[in-house]
């Protein structure tokens, strides 16, 4: 098997493959044993096909079927002799099966050289989830105003309107509100801290972004963000008003999403860090750089 690989840029390479006959023609072999148990030629029972009747009316499938099989198997073996570690399934043109001779070309993007600068020990800060005086009053405060009647009239925040949202007593519903509200920060400074991890990787790691990954990424959450614009009640003309800034946006989005996957990638692979069924690998990454941060 002869192979050809053409770097085409950082990121994208190009293999062209030609299978030799001998190894053509043994495939082609099993395919038409498997057929020769199933193809129905009139005048014959399945099985008893003769050769030559069976390339007559069924020798256009069993060249088709050799390509759809030989393909994948050669590829496979091309990017192992290669050492080339793809991202995603490549792109097969050019097929040609002439001669006895089945020839291909794959593009495909790798996985690119991920640099990343010194990732244990990185420096984070968790806020406080404690709820002050001030917050607890600017909540209330939301309260008042939400359940009046529209004409700037203030709900009086006692016992009664306590009782009214199923809560016995004022300090109840305050106590209750409080712990929500420390959930809710808790949860908020959860993400601070691993927002914190992550732009200290974007900022310290170098690549080349594969372009494919990046439209693939860009396309899935340009779906995302119409259909819930969509679910919103916004307009098609509105969302087409809007389409070139937050094309921008999730451009940029999306070019971090992928940087961000491929740096955790680099790391479980440097840490040996191995997800099994059902498990996240940023997130397995994440705990791992979470144990490593110094805290402050």
């Amino acid at each position: 098997m002869k192979i050809e690989v053409k770097k085409v840029d950082a990121t994208k390479r190009e293999l062209k493959f030609e299978i030799p006959k001998d190894r053509v023609s043994k495939t082609l072999e099993e395919i038409y044993g498997e057929l020769s148990k199933v193809a129905k030629v009139k005048g014959f029972r399945p099985g008893k096909v003769p050769r030559n009747v069976l390339e007559a009316s069924h020798g256009k499938l069993a060249r088709e079927e050799t390509i759809k099989k030989i393909i994948p198997e050669v590829y496979q073996e091309g990017i192992e002799k290669e050492n080339i570690r793809p991202l995603d399934m490549p792109e097969i043109h050019d097929v040609s099966f002439k001669d006895g001779i089945i020839s291909f070309t794959a593009k495909l993007d790798i996985r690119p050289e991920v640099k990343i600068k010194n990732y244990k020990k990185i420096k984070v800060q968790r806020k406080s989830s404690e709820v002050t005086d001030e917050e607890m009053e600017k909540t209330l405060e939301f309260f008042k105003k939400g359940q009046g009647d529209g004409k700037d009239k203030e709900v009086k925040i006692d016992d009664e309107f306590a009782r009214g949202l199923g809560y016995p007593s004022l300090k109840e519903f305050k106590d209750s509100l409080k712990r929500q509200m420390e959930m809710d920060k808790d949860r908020h400074n959860r993400f601070d801290v691993e927002n914190q991890i992550v732009e200290y990787l974007l900022k310290n790691s170098t690549m080349t972004i594969p372009q494919s990954l990046v439209k693939k990424q860009f396309e899935h959450r340009w779906a995302d963000t119409q259909k819930r614009l969509k679910s919103q009640g916004v307009s098609e003309e509105d969302i087409k008003k809007k389409e070139k800034e937050m094309h921008k946006e999730i451009q940029a989005m999306a070019e971090k999403d992928i940087k961000t996957f491929l740096v955790f990638e680099k790391i479980a692979e440097d840490e040996n860090i191995h997800v099994h069924q059902g498990e996240n690998l940023p997130q397995k990454v994440l705990e791992f750089l979470l144990k490593e941060a110094e805290w402050s």
